[in-house]
């Protein structure tokens, strides 16, 4: 892949963990004031884990695009 596509995709995976960091952080935070009352703790349980779930594919995505434009520099 060419370095200025890399680099353009790089920018935009970076900006999805950013957000998905954000989104987990978020939901964790309202999952702590749902848990004690029970009230809605399962789905948002699971929609944490949904989070997590794709927060960890950016990442990984975003270590495959930094390989491979470390790859391009050679």
């Amino acid at each position: 892949m060419d370095r200025t596509i890399i680099e353009a995709h790089l920018a935009m995976v970076d900006r999805h963990v950013a957000d998905g960091e954000r989104l987990v952080a978020r939901q964790r935070e309202l999952l702590r004031g749902l848990e004690p009352g029970g009230h809605g703790a399962v789905i948002g349980r699971a929609l944490l884990v949904q989070f997590e779930e794709l927060l960890a594919q950016h990442i990984a995505h975003r270590d495959r695009l930094r390989r491979e434009l470390l790859q391009c520099r050679s």
